[in-house]
């Protein structure tokens, strides 16, 4: 698949694609005779994964962790105690759904507030 199918179904924009290939964290399968990048489903899958740990605060290098732990590359370097890790990321996407949950209560109230003052 080209980049544009693959930013049609993942919803993310080509150049955050690009940008994660060129930050190593999700690299196209291979080129096309013409260079254009081909992407694989797993690759959607890794860029799904991505995805998800973005609004959730991961940085880089713990979304690089996340990845290799979770879905290893030939070229990755071993994690030590992935399953401590994994845990700790757990841990911290957990909290951190607390948090945009807490947000999104607080956004909520702000809003049914308005309606209580538009008058149709």
């Amino acid at each position: 698949m080209q980049i544009g199918e693959v930013a049609e179904r993942t919803q993310l924009s080509l150049r955050t694609i690009r940008y994660y290939e060129e930050v190593g964290l999700v690299v196209p399968s291979a080129r096309s005779q013409g260079g254009f990048r081909l992407y694989t489903e797993p690759d959607i899958a890794r860029l799904d994964l991505i995805k998800r740990m973005k609004p959730l605060g991961f940085q880089l290098e713990e979304m690089r962790e996340v990845l290799t732990i979770l879905d290893p590359q030939p070229a990755d370097q071993p994690i030590d105690d992935p399953a401590a890790r994994l845990a700790r990321y757990s841990a911290n996407a957990e909290q951190a759904c607390e948090d945009l949950r807490a947000k999104l209560r607080i956004a909520e109230e702000f809003a049914a507030l308005l309606r209580t003052h538009v008058v149709a």
